[in-house]
């Protein structure tokens, strides 16, 4: 497992355009029928839409970044009220652990699933959607449930697609709700490394490192790439 780092060094990498569209087959997914450890309730569910678990703050719809991962159907894990997936494309899908976040999304006309729900649905089919989006959720898992939670949902994008993952850095992560521990760049590469997946890029947004000190809504980036 990656282990604990507070390495807050930014090691940005070329970004060279949004990944590519390989229709070929997808690498087997894990059966359906036990939601991974990681989309268990380790999150505090908003008590009401308003409410300051879930970072309102930090939880932009991230518009730029999910250019980056291209146009594609996004699975976004941790989808919360659905503010972000909102602004994804026509058949993307939310999961989240509380009920009453994917009742919101679905109030809004979404397409959103418990953990458990999503993998009992007609969407969970390997290589069914092109990039996955995980924003302020990773922070609140420990490492074995940051490695359930990808590699579990990783094999659901198709190869060739996207992956961002997105943590609060010291601002954001000081205001919680108690997160587990502090997930810079460096955990973020190993995290992805773990999962098999390629870094495009890693950067600091929207501000400049620097400014994460001070500003909740300033946050790490990672964009990936699934293996064609």
């Amino acid at each position: 497992m990656p282990g604990r780092t507070d390495s807050s060094a930014a090691t940005d990498s070329l970004d060279t355009g949004p990944p590519g569209g390989d229709t070929r087959a997808a690498r087997p997914v894990r059966p359906a029928g036990t939601a991974p450890s990681a989309s268990t309730a380790r999150l505090p569910a908003d008590p009401e839409p308003g409410g300051p678990a879930r970072l309102r703050s930090a939880r932009s719809p991230f518009r730029t970044q999910l250019r980056r991962i291209g146009s594609g159907r996004v699975l976004e894990i941790g989808c919360g009220d659905g503010a972000t997936l909102a602004r994804c494309a026509p058949g993307s899908v939310g999961v989240d652990h509380d009920p009453r976040a994917v009742e919101r999304c679905r109030a809004r006309g979404l397409t959103a699933y418990t953990a458990d729900a999503f993998l009992a649905s007609a969407h969970a089919r390997p290589g069914a959607f092109d990039a996955l989006l995980t924003a302020h959720v990773l922070e609140h898992l420990d490492d074995e449930q940051v490695e359930s939670l990808l590699r579990a949902y990783v094999g659901y994008v198709r190869p060739g697609g996207g992956v961002l993952l997105i943590t609060a850095q010291e601002a954001g992560h000081r205001a919680g709700p108690a997160p587990v521990r502090f997930t810079d760049f460096a955990l973020l590469r190993a995290f992805a490394a773990s999962a098999g997946l390629a870094v495009r890029r890693t950067y600091s947004h929207p501000l400049p490192r620097p400014a994460g000190m001070l500003l909740r809504s300033n946050v790490f980036v990672l964009v990936g790439q699934v293996p064609r």
